[in-house]
């Protein structure tokens, strides 16, 4: 009989000794190898670079000084803006205000010149004019003052996260006592798990029947958020532990409390993650860490359990009672005595209405700021690095372009019977000396991150490119003056390769022959092409880019008359060189760039080219100023009294689509631009539509008055309005200026009749050679 032998199972031969051996150790092997990639992983993020640093951006700080135009209340509402609390407390952030005074305790910051520390100081002030800074802990006069900027936004990193990075010694003691005695009372005693800990927790879910205890350590929490996932497996918690056990071995207690500190998610503003108590601080309390109250703390310390769940802002029983039994886990514990916890119990959670800017409020002035730093910045730099980013912003400015925009159309769409929302708008407003930006709307949804009108909406700028034919012309004095006739009768044009063009006044009217500077006051478009066309359509481009305007423009007829499309913050840059008086000068949205460590990273200096004669660009103002006395946009006067002497501009394109004004005073240039996205008419011109928006914002900024500082080549002369020639003597005189040699030479015929007279004006023109 043959035996047919047994076949061993495969599972009896693997339990054979010396294969269990082999097994043994291979499993051995695998775990070696995985806890060293454990190690490794852990030491390489710890120790290398732990955190993206978002961009801070910070608006223009506000400098305080005796002179300057203020008034009590403007300053008031600079400081309730700034997030400044009014009060007696003598904490930094409080201020106090008198009849002729606000006393202050400002906060302490780092500029990009220094760390300037707290101060208490006294701001005087007589007819709506700061007359005195005192410092009130030395009683010395101050020569200036500035106050912290306002935080308007930040660039950060694509998964959004954000925070303050504190160290643990910038962390109050009240803090982490805290956070131990509540989320690990062991957590100086265990190495980085806590095996009483986890056995407790499972004993008490297992009684309840689901999870409502974790055992988990400081340590291992900051393993979940710092590595980890939030996936809940056995897997990952054995992971979790090991990793755990691996960090405590390496580092310190205070190394990982500091990263723990840091890392910790404590709640969410829009797509914004908050991490860390530094960032939650000033979240929810508008103040860093170290001013904290015991009952502040508790209350943070309580949101590590739930962030959204105890949101003191949208649940505040929840928060406030989990608060409250934070600060009776500590009395427990004997970290607070029971006076303090009364005390703590008793206060309301603090916690500011709104959270302060992380997601920008003005997301259309910061997308110009994030467009130019990236001329300089890779995208990974301004996410990762932490960059203080010092802006032009003037909040002040910024909120009366905001309201005037939308209470204008607003105003404008029921004047009209337009359906509410139909309107659009952009707004740019520049200094006028050194170009920076001060304000920018994108749209009527001011805090809507979407399309930008201000930097992309490319619309046809009708008139407001005249004021180029006429500087061009203005540039040839022995061929063209203020008063020089210009032809406005019914033309015809045909450039090559395009249909014949034959332009018409806004009235359909002939004006016969004008003086130039009616032309433009009147913006007669027929005067204005046969001008231009005279002068050349290359030569007038050729003037325009010279003003700022970089993008090509098309060589027709058509050009002279603004049949090109360029977006406000175009329209700004070339009139900002004429308000400069010839001298351009690029935008500027930033100051200054600063490392996380203070050091100063670049300074975008001004750079003035000048690119037009100041003489030409005096007699182009002063045609501007007509405009605005006796012209188109004389509708400016139920805004703005006349002493200002404002420049301007009004713009209106075809079928009155667009609605467009640009105007500068003494200090301040503004662009308005008022539409509809779908490019259909609106019913509105220049003057009805976006020069109500310009005024109302600059009736709100009390501007200064233009007063352009004369050129030594430029005279003033008296001309007959009837004659256009010299007038001295005769009714109704206007005074004109010319460029020297340019005025007329024949007087007319009501002039020098009184040989007085003559020789009073022969003597004032010798005077002001």
């Amino acid at each position: 009989m043959h035996l047919v032998p047994r076949r061993r199972s495969p599972i009896r031969r693997l339990l054979r000794p010396r294969r269990l051996v082999v097994v043994g150790l291979c499993l051995i092997a695998v775990f070696a190898v995985y806890i060293g990639y454990l190690d490794f992983t852990i030491r390489a993020k710890f120790e290398g670079k732990r955190w993206a640093l978002p961009a801070r951006v910070y608006a223009s700080p506000i400098e305080l000084y005796p002179g300057k135009k203020l008034s009590t209340l403007q300053l008031s509402e600079e400081l309730t803006a700034l997030g400044y609390r009014h009060g007696t407390a003598n904490d930094p952030g409080y201020y106090t205000r008198g009849n002729d005074s606000i006393d202050i305790n400002s906060r302490p910051f780092a500029f990009w010149d220094g760390a300037q520390p707290a101060k208490r100081f006294r701001v005087s002030f007589s007819n709506d004019r700061i007359t005195g800074l005192t410092d009130l802990s030395t009683d010395q006069s101050l020569p200036l003052a500035r106050l912290d900027p306002l935080l308007v936004g930040g660039i950060y990193p694509a998964h959004n996260e954000d925070r303050a990075l504190v160290k643990l010694e910038e962390v109050p003691p009240a803090l982490l006592k805290t956070l131990v005695a509540v989320e690990d009372h062991k957590y100086y005693e265990h190495h980085g798990i806590d095996p009483r800990g986890i056995a407790r927790a499972i004993l008490a879910n297992m009684r309840a029947g689901g999870s409502v205890q974790g055992g988990s350590t400081l340590t291992q929490q900051l393993v979940k958020n710092f590595y980890l996932t939030d996936e809940r497996t056995l897997r990952r918690k054995l992971v979790e532990a090991l990793m755990a056990l691996l960090l405590d071995a390496h580092y310190s207690k205070d190394e990982i409390l500091e990263a723990y500190i840091n890392e910790i998610y404590l709640g969410q503003d829009g797509n914004r993650a908050i991490h860390g108590f530094g960032l939650a601080s000033q979240h929810y309390f508008d103040r860093p860490l170290q001013q904290l109250s015991q009952s502040q703390i508790a209350l943070l310390v309580g949101l590590v359990k739930g962030p959204s769940f105890y949101d003191p802002r949208r649940n505040p029983q929840r928060a406030l009672a989990r608060r409250n039994l934070v600060l009776a886990e500590l009395a427990q514990q004997k970290i607070i005595d029971s006076t303090t916890l009364l005390r703590a119990k008793a206060m309301p959670l603090e916690v500011t209405a709104r959270a302060p800017a992380g997601t920008s409020p003005y997301p259309a002035f910061l997308a110009l700021v994030v467009r130019q730093l990236r001329q300089d910045y890779s995208e990974d730099d301004l996410r990762s690095e932490g960059l203080s980013i010092f802006t032009t912003l003037d909040p002040r400015t910024q909120r009366s372009a905001e309201q005037a925009l939308d209470t204008r159309l607003t105003a404008l769409e029921k004047q009209r019977r337009l359906p509410a929302g139909m309107l659009e708008g952009a707004v740019v407003v520049t200094t006028t000396d050194n170009g920076e930006v001060l304000a920018l709307v994108g749209g009527r949804h001011t805090r809507y991150d979407g399309f930008n009108r201000a930097l992309d909406a490319e619309r046809s700028i009708g008139s407001l490119i005249k004021p180029v034919v006429y500087l061009t012309a203005l540039m040839q004095p022995e061929k063209y003056t203020l008063t020089t006739l210009l032809d406005d009768s019914p033309l015809k044009w045909k450039d090559h390769g395009s249909q014949e063009w034959t332009p018409q006044n806004y009235d359909k009217q002939f004006h016969g022959q004008v003086e130039l500077r009616n032309a433009l006051a009147q913006s007669y478009n027929i005067s204005t092409a046969r001008l231009g066309l005279a002068l050349g359509v290359p030569k007038v481009i050729d003037q325009a880019h010279r003003l700022g305007i970089e993008r090509t423009l098309p060589p027709y007829g058509s050009t002279l008359l603004g049949a090109v499309g360029l977006t406000p913050l175009e329209v700004a840059q070339m009139y900002q060189t004429i308000a400069s008086g010839g001298f351009r000068t690029g935008l500027r949205a930033i100051r200054e760039v600063v490392t996380p460590a203070g050091e100063p990273l670049k300074r975008y200096a001004l750079a003035v080219e000048q690119t037009a004669d100041p003489a030409a660009v005096y007699l182009l103002t002063a045609g501007l100023q007509h405009v605005v006395a006796a012209g188109t946009a004389t509708g400016l006067r139920a805004y703005l009294p006349a002493e200002l002497n404002v420049a301007g501009k009004t713009g209106t394109t075809d079928d009155l689509r667009d609605s467009w004004f640009a105007g500068f005073t003494g200090d301040k240039l503004g662009v308005v631009w008022l539409g509809r996205d779908d490019n259909q008419p609106t019913g509105l011109t220049g003057a009805s539509g976006a020069l109500t928006v310009w005024g109302q914002m600059m009736q709100s900024l009390d501007p200064e008055p233009l007063q352009p500082a004369i050129p030594e080549t430029i005279e003033r002369v008296q001309i007959d309005p009837q004659t256009h020639l010299l007038g001295d003597g005769c009714s109704g005189a206007i005074e004109v200026p010319y460029m020297r040699g340019s005025a007329p030479t024949a007087r007319a015929p009501c002039a020098g009749r009184s040989p007085v007279q003559a020789v009073k004006s022969w003597f004032k023109r010798l005077l002001e050679r």
